[in-house]
């Protein structure tokens, strides 16, 4: 009887623990997380973007491949706002195009800045896809000033409506 009580008491707690672990995304990184530091060079500028470099400015990281067509489509819409838009963000797009060429093509078909883009060539397997936890999809993030994540997965009509 008194090992009855305390297995009872051990399977309450484990139940209340899974049920609070449950309320928490496990694809990617959620808002609130800090972005994970990273260095990449730029597709045809050879300029290096180190996210850390960037701290003090509002960053907007969108990760992509031209073979995920909802990936691309955000991507190019959200280069299109920051386009047309003052420079209240600086914008780093990452490609996981496992070729250099294919992601060259696919920034002048969609007509992205070529200034923000970068291919990662070891695509799903490289450090950057582990860190950012993507392997549930492509995703965007917009960070603050301090490098913490306040928007995840932003439309190009909710960063529009933040940027005004």
């Amino acid at each position: 009887m008194k090992y009855v009580k305390w297995i009872f008491v051990v399977l309450l707690i484990s139940s209340l623990t899974s049920f609070v672990a449950k309320d928490k995304s496990t694809e990617g990184l959620n808002v609130g997380d800090v972005a994970p530091d990273f260095i990449i060079e730029s597709t045809l500028s050879g300029h290096k973007f180190k996210l850390d470099d960037l701290k003090g400015k509002y960053v907007l990281i969108s990760f992509w491949a031209s073979y995920d067509a909802l990936s691309r489509m955000h991507n190019a819409q959200l280069n299109e706002v920051l386009n047309h838009t003052s420079r209240k963000v600086e914008m780093i797009s990452v490609s996981f195009d496992e070729f250099s060429s294919v992601c060259k093509e696919t920034i002048r078909k969609d007509r992205l800045n070529a200034r923000v883009c970068a291919v990662e060539t070891k695509g799903e397997d490289s450090g950057l896809f582990k860190k950012y936890r993507l392997n549930r999809g492509f995703a965007n993030y917009l960070l603050d000033d301090n490098g913490i994540i306040i928007a995840k997965n932003i439309s190009a009509e909710n960063l529009l409506s933040i940027l005004n």
